[in-house]
């Protein structure tokens, strides 16, 4: 499979394999330190560990207490959680990862905590820069109640963790009640209000990209691992589609690997293009045995790790070459036939991966924790997608009652991650991504390296409109085609890019195959021009199609040559507040979503 590169390991799998200290896993998922000094400098120490041997890191910090919080050992008052950023950012520069690349780690806080506005302000590239931390990415981790307040424009509290512990491990109706309660009894730090709080998230998030859009009820309701009340998700990963329990005794991990959809395309005698899933299936078979070994082989660089991936093995099977599936198919990428067939490929690789890990259990044994999965009572993903239909429900049924029966070796198997490089090894497309443009420079490590449509160049050359004139029109269009007349139209519906696609599409593909995704997928979200009320319905749209996870904002001036006679504005906060207001209470004006 490696050679034919029909499936290929994620990277820090590639960098360590046969080195002193193999440590193949990807992702490091750690629950936020208790509110004391020790546990914050233990768990500095632990991310440098991870982050020395390649391990990307997501670490969590709603337990620590806000600003202004009375320290009672000095009756003094506490400085918050930027103090303490400000040096796992520096701590993050330091310890890079084995020397291949920058560390690399993301920081989730839970909407209710009280220095929410200025972790908001972590990454602003102006104001005081002893308050900012450029090196670490940051994200929401939010729960359903604040999203229905800021749909009902309702009233939003903060809380200092220290007076509220147990928010951080509770979730939907006892998240709900528990929250409810202690605004009752007058608990709150700050009231703001819930549109304005949200206007704050969608101005970071189109000021620099960052600031991911994470919700925290949805993910854990949907997680094979959370069927016990003590087994909570607190945060997700460095690229949000990683979704496991942590707590204090267990960090979590995931190993992944991605297979390439762009070889599973066959060609029959008359020219034609059909996806293959039977090679589909016989390529995820292998690659979840060759993921469930990496648990065995890996190096664990700290003792909870290893804790938390033997007892539930999980595994992040991942695609890419999405988008080359669809220009072999003559797809568009926003076309009904584009869904299905999406929907299609993500419920086969669900379904082939639980067999593996059901047939494994037979001869190995279910992993340590499948007492305590949903699994073990026979739910399985799509259960919590109502919208959801099986392609072949007889099949489902009887895998259902062998996993009751024999348990799975994996607790989890499915995991989209963004496959930057490994796509770059591979020759294709990233993940689940639509092309970014038919014409462009990808800055790699080893170099810059011009990439060009191939598919595109193919049709063009077949019907002989590959000239210089056209390929000189498609660099002043900055790698789009749709303004060349002398390209045919079914072509420039095909071959457009991210950038002429209704972001709409892309959240219903996401939602669709979200069904057969036990785990989550880095989802991006693009939009040329950041607008606050595009933005505010955009992912209040995602948050009620069912989507867990939201990855980068990607806008289009960052991939253009600088206009320095030209001044684009940032809305102030008053600004985004009235844009919120308006994309929310009229939904049919706000573009973000045609």
């Amino acid at each position: 499979l490696l050679s034919s590169l029909e499936y290929i390991a994620s990277s820090p799998t590639l960098f360590n394999a046969g080195t002193s200290h193999e440590q193949l896993s990807s992702c490091y998922l750690l629950d936020s330190p208790v509110d004391s000094l020790e546990s914050i400098y233990d768990k500095y120490a632990d991310v440098a560990k991870l982050s020395k041997f390649a391990g990307g890191i997501g670490l969590a910090y709603s337990r620590v207490r806000s600003r202004g919080s009375l320290i009672r050992g000095t009756n003094g008052h506490s400085n918050g959680l930027l103090p303490w950023l400000k040096t796992l950012d520096a701590s993050v520069a330091a310890v890079n990862q084995g020397g291949k690349r920058k560390g690399a780690a993301c920081v989730y806080l839970e909407s209710w905590h009280a220095d929410i506005e200025d972790f908001l302000e972590l990454r602003d590239n102006t104001g005081d820069d002893a308050r900012r931390a450029h090196n670490l990415n940051i994200a929401n981790w939010i729960p359903d109640e604040f999203m229905r307040r800021v749909e009902n424009d309702g009233e939003w509290s903060l809380f200092d963790p220290k007076v509220v512990p147990h928010f951080v491990d509770s979730w939907g109706e006892a998240f709900d009640a528990a929250y409810r309660k202690a605004e009752a009894n007058g608990l709150a730090v700050k009231t703001v209000k819930a549109r304005e709080l949200y206007a704050r998230m969608m101005r970071t998030l189109a000021q620099t990209g960052n600031g991911w859009m994470t919700f925290k009820d949805r993910c854990n309701a949907t997680s094979n691992q959370t069927a016990k009340p003590e087994n909570v998700i607190h945060l997700s990963n460095l690229c949000t589609e990683i979704l496991e329990v942590s707590s204090a005794t267990e960090t979590a991990v995931c190993n992944l690997g991605s297979v390439n959809l762009a070889r599973h395309v066959v060609r029959a005698a008359d020219g034609s293009h059909a996806f293959d899933f039977d090679q589909l299936a016989a390529t995820v078979r292998t690659a979840v045995r060759q993921l469930n070994r990496v648990i065995d082989l890996n190096y664990y660089p700290i003792d909870t790790a290893r804790t938390a991936n033997m007892k539930w093995r999980p595994v992040g099977l991942g695609v890419m070459g999405l988008q080359d599936v669809f220009f072999k198919l003559r797809l568009p990428f926003d076309s009904a036939e584009a869904l299905a067939l999406s929907t299609r490929i993500a419920e086969e690789i669900y379904f082939h991966a639980l067999s593996q890990s059901c047939e494994m259990a037979e001869t190995d044994g279910a992993h340590p924790g499948f007492a305590e999965s949903r699994a073990a009572n026979g739910e399985l993903q799509f259960d919590h997608w109502p919208s959801a239909m099986p392609h072949d429900g007889a099949r489902w049924n009887a895998l259902r009652e062998r996993i009751k029966q024999h348990g799975l070796r994996n607790s989890l198997l499915i995991a989209i991650a963004p496959t930057a490089t490994i796509a770059s090894i591979a020759g294709c497309y990233e993940c689940i991504e639509p092309q970014v443009s038919n014409l462009f420079k990808r800055e790699t490590l080893s170099g810059d390296f011009l990439q060009v449509n191939r598919y595109l160049a193919d049709e063009l050359k077949t019907l002989g409109l590959w000239t210089s004139e056209i390929r000189d029109a498609i660099k002043l269009a900055e790698g789009s085609i749709q303004g060349i007349a002398a390209i045919p139209e079914r072509l420039r519906t095909i071959y457009r890019t991210v950038w002429e696609l209704p972001q709409k599409s892309l959240i219903d593909l996401a939602a669709a195959r979200g069904a057969w995704i036990d785990q989550s997928q880095s989802l991006n979200l693009f939009t040329e021009n950041p607008n606050i009320g595009q933005l505010s319905s955009m992912y209040m749209y995602a948050w009620k199609a069912g989507i867990k996870t939201t990855y980068y904002l990607r806008s289009r001036p960052a991939t253009k040559i600088a206009k320095t006679t030209v001044s684009t504005a940032v809305p102030d906060q008053a600004q985004a507040n009235a844009a919120v207001f308006c994309s929310l209470e009229n939904p049919e004006y706000c573009e973000a979503c045609q």
